[in-house]
């Protein structure tokens, strides 16, 4: 008799699936067949099936705080320069005499025949680079200063706003300046 009564209830669904009076009576079909089970079998029913009751998703974590600033640098600007080592260096001056006119310099550069000396001005960062004397074979060739107590007594390679003197102005033992070139081109007609 178990077997028609599974027989009929099957036919009953296959028939009506979807209506909701055929949920509702397969629903009480399972629920007597259960307790048919339990009292045959000794067996507990099979608990109810626990649905989860869906929560939001727990808030992201906060993002890690920003890694500390580095300590700021100092900005570079530019220092008053004071200082008793005054003077005019000459082209053909010795190492020795720049060091006792303008005294040490904050830098020193050897490269092959060239030695470039690097003296505070007071405006490195304005001016964009220090006074610097450079010699040839151990002797002045070229100077650029801005540094109103340095002088250069020869031709800058410095651009325009060089503080460099001529040297008639500035020292009166120095070598006379080279006279500038004043022959004419030759010129051919034909």
């Amino acid at each position: 008799m178990r077997r028609s009564t599974l027989l009929m209830c099957a036919l009953l669904v296959s028939t009506t699936f979807g209506c909701e009076q055929a949920k509702k009576q397969l629903a009480a079909i399972q629920q007597k067949v259960e307790l048919t089970r339990q009292r045959l079998f000794g067996k507990k029913p099979a608990p109810v099936p626990v649905v989860p009751v869906r929560t939001a998703p727990p808030p992201p974590p906060p993002p890690p705080p920003p890694p500390a600033a580095a300590p700021a640098t100092p900005k570079v600007r530019d220092v008053p320069y004071a200082s008793e080592d005054t003077g005019t260096v000459f082209p053909g001056m010795s190492e020795r005499d720049v060091y006792s006119l303008w005294g040490r310099p904050v830098a020193v550069r050897r490269l092959g025949e060239y030695t470039y000396l690097f003296f505070q001005n007071g405006c490195e960062r304005s001016c964009g680079t220090l006074d610097v004397v450079t010699l040839q074979n151990g002797q002045v060739a070229d100077a650029i200063v801005r540094w109103p107590g340095h002088g250069y007594g020869g031709q800058s390679s410095s651009p325009v706003g060089g503080r460099q003197q001529p040297a008639a102005a500035t020292d009166s033992t120095a070598a006379p300046a080279p006279a500038a070139d004043t022959t004419q081109p030759k010129t051919q007609t034909p």
